[in-house]
C-alpha cells in the first residue's frame, strides 16, 4: 500500500498501545464513504470489463457485481480508501510514528463503515548516559614523507601516457580492452554483456562470474618527477611546491577523517550508556531504505538491483540482513542525538535555516529565494532537525576529552567513572 493523498473525510481513529513501543490505529470510515470508493473502483476498471450484449465500458456496476460477486471491487475500494485517510489518521491519532505500517482490513461490505488497522512503531523513549566529557582516541593527522611520495606517485600514475603493446603478456597496472559475459551457474544473465570495455588490471573492479576476451592491451607511460610535471599537474613552480600542496591537502583529509572517526567513538560510547527498546518494525524500516538507497547507487553505474542479486547470490533479505547492525547504530544515533538537542533546550534559529538554504542553494547552482520556494513544511522541518542534530554533535565534540590509545586499565577506569 502507498499512502500519499490526504482529503477530508467522515472517519475516526483509535489508538491501542502495544508492546516494544509498538501502536495500531483502527481507522473507521463512514459507509458511505466506502460506497464513493466502489463507484471510483468502478469506474477506473469497468473500460476493462466485457459483457456480452453491452459495448466496453458501459456494463452496469450492479451487473459486474452479479456476475462476479458484490467484493468485486472491493481491493481497489480499500486502496483508495487508505490512500485518502492514512495521513489523516496519523495527525489525528498524535502518534510519533517511525515506521511503514503494517496493513490489515478488518471490515469491508457494502452499507457497513470500512475499518482497517495500521500496525506502526513509536518512536521510543531514551534515557540518555554520561554524553557531556566523553573521552575519545586521539588520532595523530600527521603526514609522513612516505605519504608523500604515495600520492605523488599516485598523480604521476594519473597524468600517464597510454601506449599501445603488443611485445609482451598483459601486467599488473596495464588497462585491457576487453568484451565480457556474466554468467550465473553457467547461464549468461540480462544485462551482462559488453564489448571494448576498458579494465585496469588490478582494480579488483570485475566480478570472477564474467568471461573475457582481450582484444587490445594498453600500458602506461609515466613523467618524469620534476619541476616540469609539478607545472602540468598542479600549476606550481617547483616539485617542493608540489609536494607541500600535497602534504597540506593529506593533512586536511586526515583531520577531517580523524574528526568524524572521535565523533562516532563518542556517540557510540553515549549509546552504550543510554536506554532505548527499538521497536523491530523501525529497525526494519530503516534496513528497507538503506537498501533503496544501494539501489540508487548501483544504478549509476547502470546496474539494476535484479542483476546484482543474481549474480551475488544474495536475496533482499540477506541484503537487509548485511546492512542491519548499520541501521541500527544509525537510529540509535538519530535518537541520542535529538534527545541531547532536547535537554540541552538547543534551538535552531530562521537564520540558521537561511544559512544552510544558501549553502545548498550553492551546491545547487541555484539561487537560495528559489530553492525556499521549492522548499514545503516537511523539508523545513527536515532540516531544521537536522541542523539541532549537528549543534548537538557540535557541543558534545566541545567537551570530549582525548587521550592517547587506550590501555586496559585506562578503559576500565573509564568504565567505572561513566
Amino acid at each position: 500500500y502507498i499512502f500519499l493523498r490526504r482529503i477530508t473525510i467522515d472517519m475516526s481513529v483509535q489508538v491501542e498501545n502495544l508492546e516494544h513501543n509498538m501502536a495500531k490505529l483502527t481507522i473507521e470510515v463512514a459507509a458511505e464513504e466506502l460506497e464513493k470508493a466502489l463507484d471510483s473502483a468502478y469506474q477506473k476498471q469497468k473500460k476493462q470489463i466485457s459483457v456480452p450484449g453491452f459495448r466496453k465500458g458501459k456494463v452496469p456496476r450492479a451487473m459486474i457485481e452479479k456476475m462476479y460477486g458484490a467484493g468485486v471491487f472491493y481491493e481497489d475500494a480499500a486502496n483508495i480508501l487508505m490512500q485518502q485517510t492514512y495521513a489523516g489518521a496519523v495527525d489525528e491519532s498524535g502518534v510519533d510514528i517511525v515506521s511503514r505500517p503494517t496493513v490489515e482490513v478488518t471490515q469491508i461490505e457494502k452499507g457497513q463503515p470500512f475499518i482497517y488497522t495500521a500496525e506502526v512503531a513509536v518512536r521510543p523513549e531514551v534515557t540518555l548516559g554520561k554524553y557531556m566529557g566523553v573521552t575519545v582516541t586521539k588520532i595523530d593527522t600527521s603526514v609522513s614523507d612516505e605519504e608523500v611520495d604515495a600520492e605523488l606517485e599516485n598523480q604521476r600514475n594519473k597524468n600517464a601516457r597510454t601506449v599501445t603493446v603488443t611485445d609482451r603478456p598483459v601486467a599488473e597496472g596495464d588497462t585491457a580492452v576487453i568484451d565480457f559475459e556474466g554468467f550465473v551457474d553457467g547461464v549468461a544473465f540480462e544485462g551482462g554483456k559488453g564489448e571494448n570495455h576498458p579494465l585496469e588490471i588490478g582494480s579488483h573492479t570485475f566480478i570472477d562470474t564474467f568471461k573475457v576476451k582481450i582484444n587490445e592491451i594498453k600500458a602506461k607511460e609515466l613523467p618524469e618527477l620534476d619541476d616540469e610535471f609539478a607545472q602540468d599537474a598542479a600549476g606550481v613552480d617547483t616539485l617542493a611546491e608540489y609536494k607541500e600542496e600535497i602534504k597540506k591537502n593529506l593533512t586536511e583529509k586526515k583531520e577531517t577523517e580523524a574528526k568524524k572517526t572521535k565523533e562516532d567513538e563518542a556517540i557510540q560510547k553515549i549509546i552504550d550508556k543510554s536506554k532505548m527498546d527499538l521497536p523491530e518494525a523501525m529497525i526494519e524500516t530503516q534496513c528497507e531504505t538503506m537498501v533503496e538507497e544501494f539501489a540508487q547507487r548501483i544504478a549509476q553505474s547502470g546496474l539494476t538491483m535484479e542483476q546484482y542479486l543474481q549474480f551475488s547470490g544474495m536475496t533482499i533479505d540477506q541484503l537487509k540482513d548485511q546492512v542491519r547492525p548499520e541501521a541500527t547504530t544509525r537510529i540509535q544515533s538519530s535518537l541520542v542525538l535529538e534527545q541531547i538537542a532536547k535537554e540541552e533546550n538547543i534551538e535552531v534559529t530562521d537564520a540558521d535555516i537561511d544559512a544552510e538554504v544558501e549553502k545548498m542553494a550553492k551546491a545547487y547552482g541555484m539561487e537560495a529565494d528559489k530553492l525556499k520556494e521549492y522548499m514545503g513544511d516537511a523539508e523545513k522541518e527536515s532540516m531544521k532537525k537536522d541542523l539541532a542534530i549537528t549543534k548537538a554533535v557540535d557541543l558534545i565534540m566541545d567537551n570530549v576529552k582525548e587521550r592517547a590509545k587506550a590501555k586496559k586499565k585506562a578503559d576500565a577506569e573509564e568504565s567505572t567513572e561513566e
